[in-house]
């Protein structure tokens, strides 16, 4: 069930929205200050492409710098979380697409704020 979800997903938005995260990844890996943000881009975008089966737990090792890191994310992380957002409600319109937009806006919350968290296989 997981394999249909993500193939549906994938073809729905997922494509999509983890090659806006992979665009956003390029753009920040330019510079060495940016690359933090290019490997949260990075993580997103793998989680975006495919969801289902996974989910973003707290990393008990991640660096209490991640309060910087947020802070610094907010211009990136509302337009993701918007576009996020936007494809969750267009999802929504049909009852088949609830589950997936369900999806979107948990994705949508993480894009706010994605530093102390890492991508584990749901159980």
């Amino acid at each position: 069930m997981k394999l249909l979800g993500n193939i549906l997903w994938l073809l729905l938005c997922g494509f999509w929205l983890a090659l806006g995260w992979a665009m956003l990844a390029a753009l920040f890996a330019i510079t060495v200050v940016g690359i933090p943000f290019a490997l949260q881009c990075a993580k997103l975008a793998s989680f975006s492409l495919w969801p289902f089966g996974r989910r973003a737990v707290p990393d008990p090792a991640a660096s209490r710098l991640g309060i910087i890191g947020t802070v610094l994310w907010i211009i990136p992380g509302l337009f993701m979380a918007a576009s996020y957002v936007l494809s969750g409600l267009m999802l929504c319109l049909t009852v088949v697409g609830i589950p997936f937009g369900a999806q979107a806006f948990k994705l949508a919350e993480l894009a706010l704020s994605p530093f102390g968290k890492k991508i584990v296989e749901a159980r």
